[in-house]
């Protein structure tokens, strides 16, 4: 493994240290463990880094989308690379999960991998891997990622359904993550991905237009009236849903804290996000994330990266379960 603050600033470097051995403290899932891969391919990790800092380089967007990819996969039928199968009815050709800028990053590793190491490195650990170094790359922290899953065999179009939507309520979400065995504050520090990457109209212009007789705008009460004109401006009503919208306004492009002050302000842009801060549930711990220090602050990065190894550990396949895919767009 390369040093740890290659990504990182070195004012960081320090925080970033102590967060090396968190993955240690969980108990993992069936057969994954920190440096799964270090005799049999053991420049697995740095290949992958490599590759997603180079498409990154070309396309920022593929920072936040690698990291949906690994939530929506980890959620449906397990953290085992079912996302990323091509053809009708699979996941990937859903609404959710088509056009996620990212996939190309994650075939070009696997294709690397193969000639490295061929038939060792899943697409499904490729795929988690890639979601760290995603973090990283929009200036989060690091973390020591368990490997050792092995690729599903099914990836069924109706099975998205197990993913949260962006008009749930908090009970639903809260429901959705206990049955991956995630609890409140997991939803609510997952979520908090949301401090990178965009969103298209289609899923929250419901929020801006005839949404309530209680405003004299019709807007959702949620949203600040002061950012109504904002939103309106970017999705006018009947227009291009397809269009994109920061999810994390004024800072969009990098992993910080700034997405639950603008919850704090009534400037979530989704509704199921804004529903973090207006649940007395969630709302707490959203707050403990932006006190900067006493008993009752949470550090943001490192219960992100509690977290991310909580959720990535979700239906492991191992041992003889699966497969390793030659390619990861199809079974083998």
């Amino acid at each position: 493994m390369e040093g740890p603050c290659c990504f990182l600033k070195t004012s960081v470097c320090v925080l970033m240290f102590l967060l090396l051995g968190l993955a240690n403290t969980f108990v993992h899932g069936q057969g994954t463990r920190v440096g799964f891969y270090s005799r049999t391919c053991p420049r697995a990790e740095v290949i992958v880094r490599s590759t997603v800092e180079s498409h990154f380089r070309s396309n920022p967007a593929i920072a936040p989308g690698i990291l949906r990819m690994h939530f929506h996969d980890c959620f449906v039928q397990g953290c085992d690379g079912s996302v990323l199968i091509d053809g009708p009815n699979t996941e990937k050709s859903t609404v959710p999960n088509s056009g996620i800028p990212g996939y190309a990053a994650i075939d070009a590793a696997k294709t690397q991998l193969e000639s490295a190491c061929p038939g060792v490195v899943s697409c499904a650990d490729i795929l988690a891997l890639a979601a760290r170094d995603a973090v990283v790359l929009t200036k989060g922290f690091s973390w020591q990622v368990p490997t050792g899953r092995r690729d599903g065999r099914v990836s069924l179009a109706a099975d998205v359904s197990s993913l949260p939507t962006p008009t749930e309520s908090i009970e639903a979400q809260e429901q959705k993550f206990s049955i991956k065995g995630l609890n409140t504050q997991d939803l609510v520090t997952l979520v908090g991905a949301h401090t990178i990457g965009t969103t298209a109209c289609r899923f929250f212009s419901n929020r801006l237009y005839n949404f309530s007789t209680t405003t004299a705008s019709g807007a959702d009460p949620t949203i600040n009236p002061s950012f109504v004109p904002t939103l309106r401006a970017l999705c006018p009503q009947n227009g291009d849903g397809a269009r994109l919208v920061d999810l994390d306004t004024g800072s969009a492009g990098r992993f910080d804290t700034t997405f639950f002050t603008n919850l704090r302000n009534g400037r979530g842009v989704l509704q199921s996000d804004q529903l973090l801060w207006t649940d007395p549930s969630t709302r707490t711990i959203a707050e403990r994330f932006l006190r900067v220090r006493g008993a009752q602050s949470l550090n943001f990065n490192v219960e992100f990266a509690k977290s991310m190894v909580k959720m990535s550990n979700i239906g492991v396949k191992s041992g003889t379960q699966g497969e390793i895919r030659r390619v990861c767009t199809a079974f083998n």
